[in-house]
């Protein structure tokens, strides 16, 4: 079936009180609008359209997708005229357009594709999706003939108290079939309100002869339309729940499912433990048997099978192999990669490090800009100088290299396979493999100074 997908997103959200265009505020650390596109993707539409405002350009930036194609909406005037800004972009193509909207962010796509499913089945060549709503104030109801049959969409205002108890609402979610494309410009202006309202165009289908239908399938909350800053949290924290629960169900053992948020484009293996107060962001990847312990922040990492993330660490744009330990109290970087085995402990930073197979360093050091082989040991206070003030340099240490504690290792320099470091030692030059390195002054020690120094005091 070829499709394409209309997602409209110009809404300037006045009421959410904020200058960010409405649907980029975000659910789970993802803007609304990226939601929607994940969605619409399921389908594998053919175009993927996305109609924006005034802030088109920031939407490009935000979502950063060449599989979409945004348009402008120049002026707010309702659903019909947005959709009438995507007809240039769907010149030429011919099956169904699936027409979304932007701010409803817990739409399944289970549901969209049941409902093309059945649209395509009944060869309508318009048709809304509608659900039962709980409370339908503020919806259109779905108006229903003898026999159950789609006659027409009634908003609010216009409806009596027969219809206004009508549970049957309009999702705001249609398919057309691209024959029927040619309706969307007859839509008549709304004086009142000074738009062109989409819905008409089940009336001006049903006068020209056109088959029209209604699909009632969906849950209530995943057509929630996000319109404050209050629904903007419920929404949040009703897929935050549903990516807990669909972990949990997949075999990861989350220990306080309400206190850990879960980015929609993480992942989690099986057999991961997840204590209190994590923050997985991003697309992070989470292997297999895994443990994150409590206040620990993730963000666009991949961490391996069995590896440890201990209490209070931060991982950002960084890969920790299968095996590791980390934490706790450490920040690793962006750019920072820790090989299978190794130990990154307390207080220790990395930043665009890379460190070897089963190396540890185990307290209070920097590693910044360093490549650090296999079976290495850190000593507590290392620090490699990387910056001279105008440029960052890199330090290279060899495998099976012992690096005494309260070191500095000026950058540039190369620590030879198997060297070691005296402990308190500065380090400028390189050190050959398995030579030793020692930068100190040597030690003089001056006998009865301290007794002398009492005496004196008390004369």
């Amino acid at each position: 079936m070829r499709t394409a997908c209309v997602i409209l997103a110009a809404g300037q959200g006045k009421r959410m009180r904020s200058t960010l265009p409405k649907v980029l505020h975000r659910v789970c650390g993802m803007p609304m609008l990226q939601c929607v596109v994940d969605a619409a993707k399921k389908l594998d539409p053919e175009r993927l359209i996305v109609v924006a405002g005034r802030h088109v350009d920031l939407f490009r930036r935000e979502i950063p997708d060449p599989g979409i194609q945004f348009v402008l909406q120049k002026d707010p005037r309702g659903t019909g005229d947005a959709l009438k800004s995507a007809l240039t972009a769907l010149k030429g193509f011919s099956g169904e357009v699936v027409v979304l909207n932007g701010d409803t962010p817990l739409i399944c796509p289970a549901t969209i594709k049941k409902f093309l499913s059945m649209h395509q089945k009944e060869k309508a060549h318009v048709s809304v999706l509608s659900f039962a709503a709980d409370d339908p104030t503020g919806y259109g109801r779905i108006m229903r003939g003898d026999k159950r049959k789609f006659v027409a969409i009634v908003e609010e205002k216009d409806a009596d108290n027969r219809l206004r108890a009508v549970r049957e609402v309009n999702s705001g979610i249609y398919a057309m079939h691209s024959s029927a494309l040619s309706l969307v410009g007859r839509i008549a202006l709304n004086r009142r309100k000074g738009e062109y309202y989409l819905t008409d165009i089940v009336s001006l289908a049903m006068k020209r002869g056109l088959s029209a239908h209604a699909f009632l399938i969906g849950r209530e909350d995943e057509f929630m339309g996000v319109n404050t800053r209050e629904e903007l949290l419920r929404a949040s924290e009703v897929l935050r729940q549903a990516i807990v629960r669909g972990l949990i169900g997949r075999g990861v053992d989350i220990i306080d499912p309400a206190s850990v948020f879960i980015h929609p484009h993480a992942s989690v293996g099986k057999g991961t433990v997840i204590y209190p107060n994590v923050f997985i962001e991003g697309d992070t990847r989470i292997g297999r048997g895994a443990t994150i312990f409590p206040h620990v922040r993730i963000c666009g990492s991949v961490i391996g099978d069995r590896a440890v993330v201990r209490d209070s660490t931060v991982i950002e744009s960084s890969r920790i192999m299968p095996g590791a330990s980390v934490g706790p109290f450490s920040h690793i970087r962006p750019g920072s990669e820790i090989g299978a085995g190794a130990k990154i402990g307390n207080f220790v930073e990395l930043k665009k490090a890379v460190i070897g197979k089963g190396t540890k360093a185990s307290h209070l050091s920097y590693l910044g800009d360093t490549t650090i082989g296999s079976g290495v040991n850190v000593g507590a206070g290392t620090i490699t100088c990387n910056y001279d003030g105008t440029e960052k340099h890199r330090t290279v240490i060899g495998d099976g290299v012992f690096i005494g504690s309260d070191t500095q290792l000026v950058a540039p320099v190369r620590i030879g396979k198997g060297a070691y470091i005296g402990a308190g030692s500065t380090i400028t030059k390189d050190v050959p493999p398995g030579s030793l390195a020692v930068s100190r002054t040597e030690q003089r020690t001056v006998r009865n100074w301290a007794i002398k120094r009492k005496s004196r005091k008390k004369q």
